[in-house]
């Protein structure tokens, strides 16, 4: 049942909103950072960083998009089937009896080995129709891609290497569209490692050209490579947890850029009691009342992706004021001390993630409590609790 038709009683007392108005003007500013003729690929993977991936997509591409990049195959049918129709770059590894449908559907392979690439040709060819391919080069990741000259071991052998990428351009049912790499430290303020990088993926796209293989889309930029590496915007950009308005890392500044946080988590206090000193919370007892006060009872959980670290750690907003988790975090209520602000009663607003008055939590402040990254705090959402775009 789509939660926008349901009726009042059945609609949770917790929720996710998206401002999509605010990610609009998110991509605008992202964007005006790059050339007027790079293109940029929304990276709307992890359902948009758990933000609702075809809303975002939709909405990225009213506001300029190209390309959309996802990780999984299921995640690029899905926008299909909603009717999408832009360029989607598949991140993640492409299957032989994946060819039909990638090929009938405009979604771009990320090829990685030259195994892989025989592979897919093989099947393009049988299906007497051409694949277009992104060539992924590891310049220093460790994760995907042909390996630079300098990097190849008697080990890794030369299977891995640069050099056998030439191959792919004997390869029927093959076009190759274009070249890749991805940064491992660009989010860094020093940027030494990112311009080693950018330096060996420059060197191995002349050294694909040398090979016969010229992409016409060389991309290298995430979302801090956008805001602070500009040499590295080449033919297209792949920002992704930017335009959510989260930092790539707290040594990357993107207030001077007004980026905005568009993602609120909001639920209604379920419960209100009043307790004397000495009252233990929640399991385990591990909260323990010094004085008389007032515990109120969240409608979230564990289960809805509300971290059980933020046992005894966290805070929520009720009433514009910070309020403290009390007791551990259970799979689907959480406690929080209210006894310092007054009146407060079921049905009373509490902002979990968001603004309230002059308050504000941030994925990075629950980051910070929890030993993570703001990525995992929004992807880490379960779904159980309803999205809805604004």
């Amino acid at each position: 049942m789509n939660p926008s038709n349901a009726q009042p009683f059945l609609e949770p007392q917790s929720r996710v909103q998206v401002d999509l108005s605010a990610f609009g003007q998110n991509v605008r500013t992202l964007k005006g950072l790059i050339p007027a003729d790079t293109r940029f690929c929304a990276v709307v993977k992890a359902n948009a960083y758990g933000h609702g991936g075809i809303q975002c997509a939709k909405t990225v591409l009213e506001n300029g998009s190209h390309f959309l990049a996802v990780a999984r195959i299921s995640e690029a049918a899905a926008m299909r089937e909603a009717g999408i129709t832009a360029p989607i770059l598949l991140l993640g590894e492409s299957l032989p009896e994946q060819v039909s449908f990638l090929a009938a559907h405009g979604i771009r392979a990320s090829v990685a080995d030259i195994q892989a690439a025989k592979a897919l040709s093989a099947e393009a060819h049988a299906l007497n129709t051409t694949l277009k391919i992104h060539i992924k080069l590891d310049t220093g990741m460790g994760r995907l891609g042909f390996l630079h000259p300098g990097a190849v071991t008697q080990k890794s052998g030369d299977s891995a290497g640069i050099v056998q990428a030439g191959g792919i351009a004997g390869l029927k049912g093959l076009e190759v569209e274009g070249a890749y790499t991805h940064f491992a430290k660009a989010d860094a303020i020093d940027k030494t490692h990112a311009k080693g990088q950018l330096a060996r993926f420059n060197e191995m796209v002349a050294m694909l050209a040398d090979m016969g293989i010229r992409p016409q889309i060389r991309h290298a930029a995430n979302s801090a490579a956008v805001l602070e590496l500009p040499e590295a915007h080449f033919d297209m950009v792949r920002p992704g947890v930017a335009m959510y308005g989260m930092a790539p890392s707290d040594e990357v500044d993107i207030t001077r850029h007004k980026l905005a946080p568009i993602m609120s988590i909001t639920a209604k206090i379920i419960y209100v009691k009043a307790v004397p000193g000495n009252f233990t919370v929640s399991y385990g007892c591990t909260h323990v009342t010094k004085a008389p006060t007032v515990i109120a009872t969240v409608p979230i959980g564990y289960a809805d992706g509300y971290s059980r670290l933020l046992s005894n750690r966290g805070q929520m907003l009720v009433k514009g004021k910070k309020a403290p988790v009390t007791g551990r975090v259970t799979m689907d209520f959480t406690m929080i001390d209210v006894g310092h602000i007054p009146g407060v009663k079921p049905g009373d607003d509490v902002t979990i993630l968001g603004a309230q008055g002059e308050e504000r939590i941030t994925a990075e402040s629950i980051a910070g409590l929890t030993g993570t990254i703001n990525y995992e705090v929004t992807t880490g959402l379960t779904g159980r609790m309803p999205v809805s775009h604004v």
